[in-house]
């Protein structure tokens, strides 16, 4: 949005917010919560700037691993695991969901509930329910807090995270509260902020109920045979384990894969000069709560690291300099004049964007491993 389109907005906001109370009231909301929300509120309009600058877009793939996969993380993670063993027993019981999954996502999306966000989720989700491209998913969002307030789940004080209004240590949206929040210590509230059961608990209900497999890994790092064809590195191609080794493709440090008969799909997040994986079932869900490769990928490796596993065995390109968002943005748009469908032209670099610089490379002679250099970028400036 432009400067003069938020001020806009923003100029409407108490307006806005009122426009709401209808649909409050059908929910149950009380006049008494919804006027107490709205007292003093203030749009937050610090958080437009922040809509597209999300870490795992941001950086190169390995400096983002760094910042969340390091020992300080994995040592902590193992703690956490100890001090909680008899909340991760009961947990893993009920819901099939392992311990390291759940130990991770707590501790990349708050390390470890130090760091989930100081913003009020009333003001931020009301923010954007009024100001922004959202509007329509945001009122939802800024609805279902007020219920959860109505229903005295957790505290309205206690209810502060992030920009996009996520809260909690393992940072739950308000509707994904709705959907998969339990009370899991007894005490007649779902509270995944104070509540250590409930909060691993829920976090295991939302992942089980997205299609987790129970005793399942993520995925496998893997080493891709000279003269592959990367064009299979996409995630629509799904073959059998064992269909990729008839391809070539190998474990890494020469471990046998468990199962030849998971599906998997093959991806190579820094191309031909970095690592690859091999990714089944269980990474797709870890998608479905945050959808970045990049994210999914931090938590898998950051459980294995907490189980014992080691660092990934091929190096990652970290002499290839990362693109600007500017960059990013003129790639996307160069691609869709040579007639390729990118999605939106948002400066993330999605499947969709992958498959095409695939296909440019393809044609253009090159190996077709989808990642966005600046050598590419250069190649595709010079295209007609």
């Amino acid at each position: 949005m432009t400067p003069e389109a938020i001020a806009s907005a923003a100029s409407n906001f108490d307006r806005c917010l009122e426009s709401l109370w209808p649909q409050a009231a059908h929910r149950g909301i009380s006049r008494r919560t919804f006027d107490a929300a709205r007292r003093g509120l203030v749009p937050d309009l610090k958080i437009m700037d922040l809509l597209d600058r999300q870490p795992e877009f941001e950086k190169p793939i390995w400096d983002y691993l760094d910042d969340l996969v390091n020992d300080n993380r994995i040592a902590t993670g193992r703690i956490a695991v100890a001090q909680n063993r008899a909340a991760f027993d009961a947990v893993e019981k009920t819901y099939g969901v392992d311990r390291y999954i759940l130990t991770a996502i707590w501790g990349i999306e708050s390390n470890f509930g130090t760091q989930g966000g100081e913003r009020p989720v009333v003001q931020s989700t009301a923010t954007h329910a009024c100001i922004g491209r959202r509007q329509s998913y945001f009122r939802e969002e800024f609805l279902s807090t007020l219920e959860i307030i109505e229903h005295g789940d957790v505290p309205a004080e206690h209810l502060k995270g992030s920009w996009a209004g996520a809260f909690g240590p393992t940072q739950f949206m308000p509707t994904s509260f709705k959907r998969y929040a339990v009370d899991f210590d007894g005490d007649g509230r779902k509270n995944v902020v104070d509540s250590i059961p409930d909060l691993l608990a829920s976090t295991a209900n939302n992942l089980k109920r997205d299609g987790w497999h129970a005793g399942s890994s993520w995925g496998y790092e893997v080493i891709v045979p000279a003269g592959f064809n990367f064009m299979l590195a996409d995630r629509s191609v799904r073959k059998t384990i064992k269909e990729w080794e008839a391809l070539g493709i190998k474990r890494a440090g020469d471990k046998p894969f468990p199962r030849s008969s998971d599906a998997a799909f093959l991806t190579t997040p820094a191309g031909v000069g970095g690592p690859a994986f091999l990714m089944i079932d269980n990474f797709r869900v870890i998608m479905k709560y945050n959808p970045a490769e990049a994210y999914a990928l931090a938590i898998g490796h950051l459980a294995d690291r907490m189980r014992g596993g080691g660092p990934f065995v091929q190096p990652w390109p970290r002499d290839q300099g990362a693109l600007t968002r500017s960059e990013r943005f003129e790639m996307q748009e160069r691609l869709a004049t040579l007639g390729y469908d990118v999605g939106d032209n948002d400066g993330n670099l999605g499947p969709r964007t992958r498959a095409a610089l695939r296909d440019f490379q393809s044609r253009a002679g090159l190996v077709p491993d989808g990642f966005a250099s600046g050598k590419l970028l250069d190649r595709l400036r010079r295209a007609r």
